[in-house]
């Protein structure tokens, strides 16, 4: 990366690839020019801010004179057009704000060094696609694209063989998964769900949570039950507003909400802090989605416990997931309140 090679970051979650492609891109910023030299892409609000956190803190802890600005959508587009003017030297946002400011003329892609697309295989997809070559295009034709997943989809790879012929794969560590999760399986109706959910979060005393769901209407669903419960919880799904959803972010970051009803892109790339369980209340059905799902445990060296909740039709997705990633899953049942171990099916 310090040699300015395109390249695809490719590990499992929490091991740190935003600081992996910060710290040489920062080696390679002029703080001297007034001008944006770094874009960094990513599909969600909350992980641009998690970016852009962690720019703002690496150029303070290494006390380097490098800015950077976040945009994203649902915030005064006037006034990131006004931080736009003071020549940040790093931005961080949404594909869409950025491709609009670009074609508005307000950021400047002229001396674009790097281009970064994080959560490559969510943002390389079709429905996203078109706004990222709009991005790479506008950048000049010696700039560096570096890409970072914990995945890489067949629709990823046929895309880079067009936007970045050259290339250089780069994998760190050897598991697809993390090996500090416990990864565990309760078969119940789908009717019970939210019930057992319930009964879990107590068996298990779960200081902090994701439970992840696949619709937003279910996500209300499940957070009002679990507050009827006296239950420490948020929802963070797409139709929220911004500001509710950085109350929800901020209640788990400080501690204040001890659950976290979220969708698989609302959660995204996301870095919450001692996240101890990841309850998969809607099942996925892809193996690499359960790998981004757990990946918000176990981070940094912790580690961590996943619980999918299945229906008995539900329960092949088990052998799936066991199949594709390589990992083995326990069946357990809660009785009085307390969690048990059976046969696994």
């Amino acid at each position: 990366l310090v040699a300015g090679k395109d390249a695809y970051l490719r590990a499992e979650t929490g091991t740190g690839k935003t600081l992996a492609y910060l710290l040489p891109l920062f080696t390679r910023i002029d703080s001297a020019q007034a001008a944006t030299q770094v874009v960094i892409v990513a599909p969600t609000h909350e992980l641009a801010i998690q970016i852009h956190r962690q720019s703002c803190e690496l150029a303070l802890n290494a006390a380097c004179a490098i800015r950077s600005v976040l945009l994203i959508g649902g915030t005064s587009t006037d006034r990131q057009i006004d931080k736009l003017k003071v020549k940040p030297h790093v931005v961080v946002g949404s594909p869409g704000r950025i491709v609009e400011l670009i074609e508005r003329r307000k950021l400047k892609m002229a001396h674009i060094r790097a281009v970064v697309i994080d959560e490559a295989d969510r943002l390389l997809n079709d429905e996203i696609l078109n706004w990222i070559q709009k991005i790479v295009s506008a950048a000049p034709a010696g700039r560096q694209l570096i890409f970072a997943s914990a995945t890489i989809e067949q629709q990823t790879r046929r895309v880079l063989e067009t936007l970045a012929p050259d290339v250089v794969m780069l994998r760190g560590g050897t598991a697809a998964v993390n090996e500090r999760i416990e990864h565990l399986y309760l078969i119940c109706e789908d009717r019970d769900k939210p019930d057992v959910l319930r009964k879990l979060l107590h068996a298990f005393d779960v200081p902090r949570s994701i439970v992840f769901v696949h619709r937003n209407d279910v996500a209300e669903e499940v957070a009002s039950k679990l507050t009827h419960h006296k239950l420490a919880v948020a929802d963070l799904n797409a139709e929220l507003s911004k500001m509710d959803r950085k109350r929800a972010m901020d209640g788990i970051r400080g501690r204040a909400i001890r659950i976290m009803i979220a969708s698989d892109l609302a959660a995204r790339g996301l870095n919450i802090p001692d996240v101890t369980h990841i309850f998969n209340l809607d099942v996925p059905t892809m193996s690499k989605a359960y790998l981004h799902r757990v990946g918000r445990t176990a981070r940094a060296g912790a580690k961590g416990t996943a619980v999918s909740l299945v229906t008995e039709t539900e329960a092949r997705l088990i052998r799936r997931y066991e199949q594709d990633l390589g990992i083995s899953l326990q069946c357990i049942r809660v009785l009085n309140g307390e969690s048990t171990s059976s046969r696994s099916r």
